[in-house]
């Protein structure tokens, strides 16, 4: 429906990538173009009143190329595509081409510019993200193939480094530098051990081997999906990811795999369980992300819901994504 639509300081528009269902022309306030940048994001314009936003998608029905979200207390305009399309099959066809045209090469234009920013951000990583896929893969592949059971420790398992070594340069003709940095990414998380054990060798123990190799089939799987099937957990929220799975231990899941938690109760404990603040609204952005349902008020505060095993598969899945960003030259 068409008509004016309020919105508070802070409030999403749209999202980048969401259906394209109307346009909208700023009445008062201020709203701010957004455009995601790996795990952050960074505004490419503010418009004001009188300026129109969204309208590029009425001519092709694409998804959203950018996000758009309240600087400021602003009232937009809605007008939905519906409507539009009643007014535009009125114009004359060599306008309609005109407009299509226009607009198709800016959409052409935003596309190489994204691609250029995606290609130069890489080029600065240490890690890209193909390249932890691969070192994962031949880390695992090595160590499920060649590798020998602990002595030591049941389900750990001895890599033997000559055959890594082999591997990581002949075979998949990765540099050994990174695969070494990359261990010692795993080992700061608790999943590998280096020793080193006299005259230049070592002894490289991989704790858990499925554990990797599913790792590498989710991340390998995430990095080639679309932009708007991608469900991303940014750094910030692993903290609060850590709190759900710490407080949905104590719960009894269902026969769905679901637990109930008491965030409230979260809010009030966490300091003492945790030794950092958890907040209510610090799960605001998962329930977005289909990772737990929306808040509900409860006897004795607000709950929430989610698959325990979900976020347990996936939070160390993200540490090692966000360790391996973190690594700089």
């Amino acid at each position: 429906m068409s008509g004016p639509k309020t919105l508070k300081k802070g409030d999403i528009l749209f999202r980048e990538n969401d259906p394209s269902e109307a346009m909208y022309v700023i009445k008062s306030g201020k709203i701010a173009i957004t455009k995601a940048k790996g795990m952050s994001e960074i505004t490419l314009a503010e418009l004001g009143p009188g300026d129109m936003l969204g309208e590029m998608a009425f001519f092709d029905n694409k998804p959203r190329s950018a996000g758009a979200k309240a600087v400021q207390d602003s009232v937009v305009i809605e007008l939905p595509f519906a409507a539009l399309n009643a007014q535009f099959k009125t114009f004359p066809e060599w306008l309609k081409a005109v407009v299509r045209t226009v607009n198709n090469h800016l959409r052409n234009a935003n596309m190489k510019i994204k691609n250029l920013e995606k290609s130069s951000e890489e080029d600065t990583l240490f890690f890209t993200p193909h390249l932890v896929s691969r070192l994962g893969a031949i880390l695992g592949l090595v160590a499920a193939r060649y590798g020998e059971k602990s002595p030591d420790t049941p389900g750990h398992t001895l890599v033997p480094p000559n055959r890594l070594r082999n591997y990581t340069i002949q075979v998949f003709q990765a540099p050994t530098a990174k695969m070494t940095k990359f261990q010692e990414v795993l080992q700061g998380l608790g999943h590998f051990k280096i020793e080193e054990i006299g005259e230049g060798r070592q002894k490289l123990t991989l704790f858990n081997t499925d554990f990797l190799l599913g790792f590498v089939d989710w991340y390998n799987d995430w990095i080639f999906k679309s932009e708007d099937k991608k469900v991303t957990i940014e750094e910030k929220e692993m903290k609060a990811l850590r709190a759900l799975i710490f407080y949905g231990k104590k719960v009894e899941p269902d026969a769905k795999g679901m637990v109930k938690v008491n965030l409230t109760a979260m809010q009030n404990e966490s300091m003492k369980d945790l030794g950092y603040l958890f907040s209510t609204d610090d799960v605001n952005s998962f329930s977005e992300k289909k990772l737990t349902t929306e808040k509900m008020q409860g006897e004795g505060g607000l709950f929430v819901s989610f698959n325990r095993q979900e976020i347990e598969t996936l939070c160390p899945y993200w540490e090692i994504v966000h360790a391996t960003r973190a690594v700089t030259r």
